[in-house]
């Protein structure tokens, strides 16, 4: 089952956070296969949040995967955002052609209302890093669509999905993240 996680820094954690990156670190090394994504979310310069795309076999693992890990404990993060979600891609962050650092990388959520949108992968699929639907714990209904999007700005990246079957859409600076 894959799931996403998004843990969303508490403001002023940054300190904090630069703390605790090698127990982070250590911590995602022991998910290293069941990785799917990862990175470091932005506001200008400063580090705002944490997404993980992983396959694990349960929503419990899903939530001690959340839950257990060091930044979350030490109080760096305000909230978690815990979804499952759908590899429409089917392949890692590692394997997207435009390698790690070409261009300007986004996190995509969009927070679906109704009627289940966007989810037959875009045709411009080479920009795409990781691309799926937001899910319910038993994986039947749809609440959204996150997507790791290498884009020339906000507002392409945004683009990506259908504007208004969203409740809300947010975009968010990211990088590849993992070991320097």
């Amino acid at each position: 089952m894959e799931f996403l996680c998004y843990h969303r820094d508490r403001p002023d954690s940054a300190a904090l956070r630069g703390e605790l990156l090698e127990a982070h670190w250590s911590y995602m090394d022991q998910y290293a296969k069941e990785m799917i994504a990862r990175g470091p979310t932005f506001t200008g310069d400063t580090p705002s949040g944490s997404v993980h795309i992983v396959d694990l076999p349960d929503p419990a693992a899903a939530r001690a995967f959340a839950f257990d890990e060091p930044n979350y404990q030490a109080g760096v993060y305000r909230d978690v955002l815990l979804r499952r979600w759908h590899n429409a891609l089917g392949r890692t962050m590692w394997d997207f052609p435009g390698g790690r650092t070409e261009g300007n990388r986004y996190l995509v959520l969009g927070f679906g209302t109704g009627p289940a949108a966007d989810l037959e992968v875009p045709a411009d699929r080479d920009e795409l890093i990781a691309y799926g639907p937001l899910l319910s714990d038993d994986g039947v209904t749809w609440l959204g669509t996150a997507a790791l999007v290498r884009a020339t700005d906000p507002d392409t990246a945004r683009a990506v999905l259908t504007q208004d079957r969203y409740a809300a859409i947010e975009v968010h600076d990211w990088e590849f993240g993992g070991r320097r």
